[in-house]
């Protein structure tokens, strides 16, 4: 019998407003075996936001505390808050050889390449930069400073997409959902 293969990490980014979320949503409602990491953050529950299953709700001490103890494998502020993903889940579940996925910013995919180099790096992009600012805009919940700061945000993300070893564009939730499920069967030798 062959030795046990450990899956690599994958790791889901890319612009905001590109729809990560609604790709993973999908992507776990066929497939909810697929493992996505709870992250843990300082702000404060949305309401029906559960501790543990949507975030872990924690005090900037003790988030200072999972930083400090090197409990998190990728950490960001963002919007006046932190988020970040414990270590000891993701590797968990690695180890028993389930596939694991990370959906996070930019910044936090490049420090899970530098703690975890094996873990595969998948850049969701948008069908066009202008399908890109319809849907930045399109929200109408943020104000015209908020929308050019994500804008602004979105093409320094797009700059980045040579660093990622693959890169699928988001014309279709549920082709690019799939398209992500077979990348991570593959990487976990299934």
């Amino acid at each position: 019998m062959a030795a046990e293969v450990r899956p690599r990490l994958t790791v889901l980014s890319g612009p905001s407003g590109v729809g990560k979320s609604t790709v993973v949503a999908h992507m776990r409602k066929v497939h909810p075996e697929v493992w996505l990491s709870v992250s843990a953050t300082t702000r404060k529950p949305r309401p029906g936001e559960k501790h543990g299953v949507h975030y872990f709700f924690v005090t900037d001490d003790e988030f200072d505390k999972l930083i400090a103890n090197g409990e998190l494998l990728e950490w960001a502020e963002f919007a006046g808050n932190r988020y970040g993903t414990p270590r000891a889940a993701v590797l968990d579940r690695l180890d028993a050889g389930e596939p694991v996925l990370l959906e996070i910013d930019l910044q936090g995919a490049r420090q899970v390449k530098d703690s975890m180099p094996e873990s595969q790096l998948v850049f969701l992009a948008p069908p066009s930069w202008e399908e890109l600012v319809r849907r930045l805009t399109g929200r109408g919940t943020e104000s015209p400073e908020v929308i050019e700061r994500r804008l602004d945000a979105a093409k320094v993300e797009l700059a980045a997409e040579s660093e990622f070893d693959t890169t699928l564009v988001n014309t279709s939730v549920e082709d690019v959902a799939r398209e992500l499920l077979t990348l991570m069967l593959l990487s976990s030798g299934e």
